[in-house]
């Protein structure tokens, strides 16, 4: 297959479901191991994030994998150490947290839209490197990808949404703006390529144009770049099941009638 051609969805769903074993098992992994795990979804604006994220973290127990996606930063926070919002939510031993976007935004729309200093912006590209170095010394395993969608795919994207009134909420006026600063991004995101791929926290870059195919790949990447995640079956103790069903009865309130459906 093509990387140009749409995926359809029943493929898609046809691929997705064994990786979907293999993140579960990948969670169980994480938690009998006391793994810490943290991916971190960077890209423009409609690239596809929070897809991926519900992909990775639809068949996970939730109290186990964690989706971060923090609003901008309060009056408070912006007086604190840059990165020390961002730290209570790193990954404690067993959990897998998913950022939807992450400390990143300082180089990215946090430089373009002029929310941060020049002197702010380089700060952090010096300190992010060694912030990121500090995570994976201690034992986090630490994953950055980069989702890249063409412009013309992100102005599809756009126009979707805005038609779309289930999926209208998802822009704001920072997006509408950022349209018009396309070659802005390019370079702001060039810039911290070349400032924050190390060797111990790489930047992975995924194709975005086909949606569905870039989530597959990613991950793909992500469980191939783990250990072996198997962890037997044998060694779980599962309960005994067979007790005979039991029937509840409301005395105190009454249960309301299910939803009608009209001819």
């Amino acid at each position: 297959m093509e990387q140009s051609e749409a995926m359809k969805r029943d493929q898609y769903e046809e691929l997705l479901e064994p990786l979907e074993l293999e993140l579960v098992a990948m969670a169980r992994w994480a938690k009998t191991h006391g793994e810490r795990i943290c991916v971190l979804f960077e890209g423009r604006d409609t690239a596809g994030k929070g897809g991926t994220i519900k992909a990775i973290s639809e068949r996970i127990n939730p109290r186990q994998c964690r989706v971060v996606a923090l609003p901008k930063p309060s009056e408070i926070e912006r007086t604190q150490w840059y990165f020390q919002r961002y730290v209570p939510h790193l990954p404690a031993a067993g959990e897998i947290v998913l950022f939807d976007r992450s400390w990143y935004n300082r180089a990215g729309v946090e430089k373009v839209m002029g929310f941060a200093t020049e002197e702010q912006v380089e700060k952090f590209l010096r300190e992010v490197p060694v912030f990121e170095k500090l995570l994976v010394d201690d034992g986090i395993r630490l994953f950055k990808y980069w989702l890249s969608a063409s412009q013309e795919a992100q102005e599809e994207r756009f126009a979707e949404r805005l038609e779309d009134p289930l999926k209208r909420w998802k822009l704001s006026p920072i997006d509408i703006k950022a349209r018009t600063l396309y070659d802005e991004y390019s370079k702001a995101r060039e810039t911290m390529f070349a400032a924050t791929h190390t060797e111990a926290a790489p930047w992975t870059v995924v194709d975005y144009n086909d949606q569905k195919h870039g989530r597959l790949t990613l991950i793909r990447d992500l469980l191939d770049r783990l250990p072996d995640t198997d962890v037997p079956q044998d060694d779980i103790d599962w309960p005994e099941l067979g007790h005979p069903p039991l029937t509840e009865d409301f005395d105190l309130i009454k249960p309301i009638p299910p939803f009608q459906v009209e001819d």
